[in-house]
This record gives structure tokens, sequence and C-alpha cells, in this order.
């Protein structure tokens, strides 16, 4: 990456804390940062252009589509405006918008692949970060922004078929483990990611073992929340 590259990334990066700032539901300038180092450490070595990984895993949370009315435009439009400002070149503006409009998951049924290896490294940095320890934290985060139940027993969960109907779910987060977070180790990309998401897929098994004897054993919940 030439020193003019790495402004950029500078540049970038102060742009995206300013404005996502401390957010409460798990969307935060921490949540990027945390993206951002995944996104390196997978794309290392990897013959990726890590100048677009970079960019890519720094803007991909700029304006989330589930806060802006389920528009999936909304954060490629408001990153490649940034990028154009920065004078990127035209190539690499698109590239970075495709990543972004297509790395968030949509659903459990909703196909959503990528065909570029920077966009694979980003999607997979950023699904580590809503599995393990920190994605049962971002999981419980948004759920109570959302006025979510933590569990409600009885509950099932649903594998939407549409990304308008996982945007528009409001069952409780329990449920949401199973309609996104224990799928994730499956949905991996690259031989790092799929390393790294065991332990993590493995300690939210654990969880929700205990989980489920925290709240009056067992039979209190649904065999598919053990």
């Amino acid at each position: 990456m030439n020193d003019k590259q790495k402004e950029v990334i500078l540049k970038t990066a102060k742009y995206a804390e300013k404005t996502v700032g401390h957010d409460a539901t798990g969307h935060d300038w921490l949540h990027i940062l945390r993206v951002w180092r995944n996104a390196r450490m997978i794309g290392r070595d990897s013959g990726a252009d890590m100048f677009i990984v970079e960019l890519a895993a720094l803007l991909h949370d700029i304006a989330d589509w589930k806060f802006h009315n389920g528009d999936a435009a909304a954060g490629p439009k408001k990153a490649a405006n940034w990028l154009r400002k920065l004078k990127v070149d035209a190539a690499t503006v698109a590239h970075v918008a495709s990543i972004i409009d297509k790395a968030s998951f949509k659903g459990a049924r909703v196909r959503n692949r990528i065909d570029t290896l920077e966009g694979r490294i980003v999607q997979d940095a950023d699904r580590l970060d809503a599995i393990g320890a920190i994605g049962i934290a971002r999981a419980f985060a948004y759920g109570g922004a959302k006025g979510r139940e933590i569990y409600r027993p009885g509950s099932k969960p649903v594998f939407h078929s549409s990304a308008e109907a996982y945007s528009k779910s409001t069952g409780p987060t329990l449920d949401h483990f199973h309609e996104k977070l224990l799928l994730v180790k499956g949905l991996m990309n690259t031989k790092k990611g799929k390393q790294m998401a065991e332990s993590r897929h493995r300690f939210m098994l654990r969880f929700l073992r205990q989980f489920a004897s925290d709240v009056a054993g067992r039979k209190a919940l649904p065999k598919f929340a053990v």
C-alpha cells in the first residue's frame, strides 16, 4: 500500500469513527475497529488488494440498512460519496460499494454470495464480530435497543426468506442465535475465517447450555435452545 492509500485509510477511519460514534446497538466505532482488525488478520498473505479490504471494512456499517428503513443502497451510496471526495479511483469506489451492498446477513434463507476475494474477507471479518462472546453481547444490546424480550418459553426461530422479513423480525433475542449466530460458522468464506470462527461458535453453544440451566432447567426452554 502506498503513502497516498495509507492517508486515505487514516482519513476514512477518522470519518467512520465520527459518523457512527458510540452507538448502543453494537454497531459502533469499536465494532468497526474490530472488523477492520479481523479483516487485516484474514487478508494478510492472501493476495487480496488490502486497500479495498480496509476501506470496505471501515465503511461497511457507515449507513447500515437496518437503521435506514431497510434501504440497502444507503450504505454503499454514502461510502461511495465519501471515497469520491478523497478522489479515490472509480474502480475502487465501485468495488468497495459492491462489498458493502452484499456483505451483511439478510436472512437464513437469503442467498448472499460475494464473488471477490476482498469481499469474502470483509464479510468474514464482519461475521466474526457477530459470534462468540462479543457476538452474544451485541445480540442482547441490539435486542434491548429494539425492545425485544430476552427469551420466550415456547418461541421458535424463524428462518427468514427475505431481507424485508428479516429486518422486520420482532422475536426474542434468544431466537436470533438460531436464526443467525449459530449459522455463521458454516457461512464463512475463507480458511482463516473458518479457523477463527470455531472457538467462538463453541463458546456460544456453552453459553446456550448454561442459559438453559440458569432459567430453571432445560425443560423451561424448547429443545432448539439447549
